[in-house]
């Protein structure tokens, strides 16, 4: 199925618009069930047919994915990729039917997104030290990831021209290559405006001495945000600089870049805004995906529900409800 792989992988990546990151999830979870079906059937890869693949060697590896400890989320989205490749193998005519209609799929459990409070997230943005271009840089990308709640892809992939200040717009190309544009507040435009006479600094001049190369089509695209080379921010570099301001502001541990995300969700809602137009600033395809990046404390939906509902004002006690009467002494406050 060597082949029949490789052209699966290039239908994701014309027909469906997947970035480069899905492509080689895609790729390395059917791969590791080919090399599953290998095993089962004693047989080389290159030997193994489309034909070969059937509803018990689908659930066997999907033991086995448990057996190895695999998480019930990991073993879901195995399970998502090679139905899409059975969709695929059947569209195109290399099975009669799709083995995988069958098997269920793992359910998911559904834990709690970690989260910053507003306090939390304040201290964390005033955290990095503004008196250097590399800290201005920081500070500009903490407040536009809290501000318009960005995916870490979609932030280090930025360009200058994505950028509105004017109208404090942000261009983002998120997943499927679905364009959207986001917002971002006064807070963020500062830091923006702050950092970006350093990246020009950073562009001219790169730490190393030496001019930084630049193919034809890397010239066409100038990177927001730079290291310290004067080349495009890797998400692996925002990923741990997130980690060390947390660390240095918070006794929290497993704050990310997509904390900072659920944080810019959580806090909205709180402040009362729409659960569609959440839907539609992060860029989700379904709301459910949404609800997930909330969190509403019993308390708020108290106060939301006495606000809201018609007929919960009328409940409520205009005043004090009278004490009641002392009970004699002597007396077991009950008639004879």
């Amino acid at each position: 199925m060597k082949d029949e792989l490789r052209a699966f992988l290039s239908f994701l990546r014309l027909n469906r618009n997947a970035s480069a990151h899905t492509v080689r999830a895609y790729d390395s979870d059917v791969s590791q069930f080919i090399t599953f079906m290998a095993g089962e059937y004693k047989r080389p890869r290159p030997e193994l047919q489309p034909a070969d693949i059937t509803r018990q060697m689908i659930r066997g590896f999907l033991a086995e994915l448990f057996r190895l400890g695999e998480s019930r989320a990991s073993a879901a989205r195995k399970l998502a990729a090679i139905r899409t490749f059975l969709r695929y193998l059947k569209r195109e005519g290399f099975i009669e039917a799709d083995p995988s209609l069958l098997v269920a799929t793992p359910k998911r459990e559904q834990p709690i997104p970690r989260h910053l409070e507003v306090d939390e997230m304040s201290r964390l943005l005033e955290t990095p030290d503004t008196a250097g271009p590399l800290g201005r840089r920081d500070r500009a990308i903490l407040e536009l990831l809290y501000a318009s709640g960005l995916r870490l892809g979609e932030l280090v992939g930025l360009d200058l021209e994505d950028v509105n200040l004017g109208s404090r717009l942000v261009r983002v190309m998120g997943k499927g290559r679905k364009e959207r544009l986001v917002p971002f507040n006064q807070s963020a435009t500062a830091a923006l405006r702050a950092w970006l006479p350093d990246r020009e600094a950073l562009r001219r001049q790169p730490a190393t001495g030496q001019q930084v190369r630049r193919g034809p089509r890397a010239a066409s695209r100038e990177p927001l945000f730079l290291n310290y080379r004067g080349t495009r921010l890797s998400s692996r570099h925002v990923h741990r600089l997130v980690r060390h301001y947390v660390a240095s502001c918070s006794m929290r541990f497993g704050i990310s870049p997509h904390a900072i995300r659920h944080s810019f969700a959580t806090h909205l809602l709180e402040a009362g805004a729409d659960l569609r137009a959440i839907q539609e600033l992060l860029g989700h395809v379904r709301l459910s995906t949404t609800q997930r990046y909330t969190h509403v404390n019993a308390a708020q939906l108290m106060e939301v529900y006495r606000r809201a509902h018609p007929r919960a004002k009328a409940e409520e006690p205009t005043s004090a409800p009278p004490s009641p009467r002392p009970v004699p002494s002597g007396s077991s406050g009950t008639r004879s």
